[in-house]
């Protein structure tokens, strides 16, 4: 479950801290608003679907991390 105000690791390095749950306005489907936690502190929106899905072990065999974003604790 992905939480608000909680900061999030990226499976390719980097952190972020989600803002806000929201949803599209095409198709109401929810969208995860984050904020880089490095340079400029840029906001970004991806599909929940997308931030919660596993990371692609053929693409990526290296990757140790399960999911493509995985809370810091």
């Amino acid at each position: 479950m992905v939480e608000v105000g909680k900061n999030y690791h990226h499976f390719k390095g980097n952190n972020y801290k989600v803002i806000a749950i929201a949803k599209d306005c095409e198709n109401l489907e929810e969208v995860v608003v984050y904020q880089a936690l490095y340079g400029n502190g840029d906001i970004w929106v991806r599909k929940l679907s997308d931030f919660t899905a596993k990371v692609d072990k053929e693409k990526y065999p290296y990757v140790l991390q399960e999911y493509r974003f995985e809370e810091i604790k």
